[in-house]
Protein backbone atom coordinates (compact mmCIF):
# COMPACT_ATOMS: atom_id res chain seq x y z
CA UNK A 1 0.00 0.00 0.00
CA UNK A 2 1.37 3.33 -0.38
CA UNK A 3 2.12 4.42 3.20
CA UNK A 4 3.79 0.74 3.46
CA UNK A 5 1.71 -0.81 6.75
CA UNK A 6 -0.76 -3.03 4.97
CA UNK A 7 -0.63 -6.28 7.42
CA UNK A 8 1.84 -4.93 9.36
CA UNK A 9 1.08 -5.96 13.23
CA UNK A 10 2.71 -3.45 14.99
CA UNK A 11 1.29 -0.19 12.61
CA UNK A 12 -1.92 0.41 11.43
CA UNK A 13 -2.11 1.24 7.40
CA UNK A 14 -3.82 4.48 6.90
CA UNK A 15 -4.57 3.56 3.28
CA UNK A 16 -8.41 3.74 2.10
CA UNK A 17 -9.61 0.05 0.33
CA UNK A 18 -9.11 1.85 -3.20
CA UNK A 19 -6.02 3.52 -2.63
CA UNK A 20 -4.47 0.02 -1.68
CA UNK A 21 -6.31 -1.04 -4.98
CA UNK A 22 -5.18 1.43 -7.05
CA UNK A 23 -1.26 1.13 -5.53
CA UNK A 24 -1.35 -2.57 -6.69
CA UNK A 25 -2.68 -2.29 -9.65
CA UNK A 26 0.05 -0.34 -10.91
CA UNK A 27 1.61 -3.41 -10.90
CA UNK A 28 0.22 -5.16 -14.06
CA UNK A 29 -0.96 -8.47 -14.20
CA UNK A 30 0.99 -9.79 -17.21
CA UNK A 31 3.80 -8.58 -15.23
CA UNK A 32 2.99 -10.22 -11.63
CA UNK A 33 2.46 -13.66 -14.26
CA UNK A 34 5.92 -13.68 -14.97
CA UNK A 35 7.42 -13.41 -10.97
CA UNK A 36 7.22 -17.29 -9.67
CA UNK A 37 6.56 -16.91 -6.29
CA UNK A 38 4.96 -13.78 -4.58
CA UNK A 39 5.40 -13.82 -0.79
CA UNK A 40 4.28 -11.47 1.87
CA UNK A 41 7.06 -11.12 4.49
CA UNK A 42 6.23 -8.68 7.44
CA UNK A 43 8.04 -7.44 9.55
CA UNK A 44 9.64 -9.34 12.90
CA UNK A 45 8.87 -7.36 16.33
CA UNK A 46 12.12 -6.64 18.19
CA UNK A 47 11.96 -9.22 20.68
CA UNK A 48 11.25 -12.04 17.72
CA UNK A 49 14.74 -10.53 16.18
CA UNK A 50 16.35 -10.76 19.05
CA UNK A 51 15.55 -13.79 20.64
CA UNK A 52 15.11 -15.82 17.37
CA UNK A 53 16.84 -19.31 17.15
CA UNK A 54 19.42 -19.89 15.09
CA UNK A 55 18.33 -21.12 11.55
CA UNK A 56 19.36 -23.91 9.12
CA UNK A 57 22.93 -23.45 8.26
CA UNK A 58 23.88 -22.30 4.89
CA UNK A 59 26.20 -25.88 4.79
CA UNK A 60 22.90 -27.54 5.32
CA UNK A 61 20.30 -25.35 2.94
CA UNK A 62 22.71 -25.85 -0.09
CA UNK A 63 23.26 -29.69 0.66
CA UNK A 64 19.34 -29.63 -0.27
CA UNK A 65 19.50 -27.00 -3.12
CA UNK A 66 22.55 -29.28 -5.17
CA UNK A 67 20.28 -32.39 -4.09
CA UNK A 68 17.34 -30.91 -5.99
CA UNK A 69 19.04 -29.53 -8.65
CA UNK A 70 20.83 -32.70 -9.07
CA UNK A 71 17.03 -34.64 -9.54
CA UNK A 72 16.18 -31.95 -12.25
CA UNK A 73 19.39 -32.15 -14.14
CA UNK A 74 18.57 -35.85 -14.28
CA UNK A 75 15.32 -35.36 -14.91
CA UNK A 76 16.10 -33.15 -18.28
CA UNK A 77 19.20 -34.71 -19.19
CA UNK A 78 18.97 -35.08 -22.79
CA UNK A 79 17.05 -31.93 -23.15
CA UNK A 80 18.77 -28.53 -23.17
CA UNK A 81 16.28 -27.53 -19.77
CA UNK A 82 18.48 -27.68 -16.63
CA UNK A 83 15.51 -26.85 -14.25
CA UNK A 84 12.25 -27.10 -13.44
CA UNK A 85 11.81 -23.07 -13.77
CA UNK A 86 12.84 -23.68 -17.57
CA UNK A 87 10.38 -26.33 -18.73
CA UNK A 88 8.30 -25.87 -22.03
CA UNK A 89 4.69 -26.73 -22.23
CA UNK A 90 6.04 -30.33 -23.41
CA UNK A 91 7.57 -31.15 -20.62
CA UNK A 92 5.11 -29.34 -17.73
CA UNK A 93 2.62 -32.42 -18.85
CA UNK A 94 5.27 -34.66 -18.97
CA UNK A 95 6.68 -33.61 -15.49
CA UNK A 96 3.93 -32.14 -13.55
CA UNK A 97 0.73 -34.41 -14.32
CA UNK A 98 -1.72 -34.02 -11.63
CA UNK A 99 -4.20 -36.55 -10.26
CA UNK A 100 -7.83 -35.73 -9.68
CA UNK A 101 -7.31 -34.28 -6.08
CA UNK A 102 -4.65 -32.05 -7.61
CA UNK A 103 -6.63 -30.93 -10.45
CA UNK A 104 -9.61 -30.10 -8.36
CA UNK A 105 -7.03 -28.09 -6.15
CA UNK A 106 -5.61 -26.13 -8.99
CA UNK A 107 -9.40 -25.81 -10.69
CA UNK A 108 -10.50 -23.94 -7.56
CA UNK A 109 -7.18 -21.55 -7.17
CA UNK A 110 -7.94 -20.70 -11.19
CA UNK A 111 -11.27 -20.01 -10.42
CA UNK A 112 -11.19 -18.17 -6.85
CA UNK A 113 -7.82 -16.39 -7.72
CA UNK A 114 -8.56 -15.80 -11.58
CA UNK A 115 -5.15 -17.12 -12.71
CA UNK A 116 -4.25 -16.76 -16.22
CA UNK A 117 -2.27 -19.52 -18.02
CA UNK A 118 0.61 -18.58 -16.99
CA UNK A 119 0.18 -18.49 -13.65
CA UNK A 120 -1.03 -21.83 -13.78
CA UNK A 121 2.57 -22.83 -15.36
CA UNK A 122 4.30 -20.57 -12.76
CA UNK A 123 2.72 -23.04 -9.67
CA UNK A 124 3.13 -26.22 -11.68
CA UNK A 125 6.69 -25.67 -11.53
CA UNK A 126 7.03 -24.18 -8.51
CA UNK A 127 4.85 -27.34 -6.90
CA UNK A 128 7.26 -29.86 -8.94
CA UNK A 129 10.39 -28.26 -7.09
CA UNK A 130 8.54 -28.17 -3.73
CA UNK A 131 7.81 -32.19 -4.65
CA UNK A 132 11.62 -32.63 -5.81
CA UNK A 133 12.58 -31.29 -2.74
CA UNK A 134 10.22 -33.95 -0.47
CA UNK A 135 11.50 -36.56 -3.04
CA UNK A 136 8.27 -37.46 -4.31
CA UNK A 137 7.70 -38.61 -7.90
CA UNK A 138 4.59 -37.36 -7.97
CA UNK A 139 3.22 -33.55 -7.20
CA UNK A 140 1.12 -34.56 -4.30
CA UNK A 141 -1.68 -31.76 -2.98
CA UNK A 142 0.01 -30.50 -0.35
CA UNK A 143 3.38 -29.43 -2.71
CA UNK A 144 0.56 -27.90 -4.71
CA UNK A 145 -1.26 -26.03 -2.15
CA UNK A 146 2.00 -24.88 -0.73
CA UNK A 147 2.72 -23.52 -4.31
CA UNK A 148 -0.51 -22.15 -4.44
CA UNK A 149 0.14 -20.11 -1.14
CA UNK A 150 3.32 -18.40 -2.69
CA UNK A 151 0.89 -16.05 -5.33
CA UNK A 152 -0.30 -13.72 -2.31
CA UNK A 153 -0.77 -10.95 -5.18
CA UNK A 154 -3.21 -13.01 -7.33
CA UNK A 155 -5.18 -12.80 -3.97
CA UNK A 156 -4.74 -9.54 -3.16
CA UNK A 157 -5.38 -7.75 -7.44
CA UNK A 158 -8.93 -10.27 -7.52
Amino acid sequence: CPCGYLGDRTRTCRCSVTSVRRYLNKISGPLLDRIDIHLDVPALKTQELLSAPQGENSTMIRQRVLKTRACQLKRFKNTPVTSNARMTPKLLKTHCSLDKECRDLMGQAIEGLGLSARAHDKILKVARTIADMAESEKIKPEHLAEAISYRNLDRINT
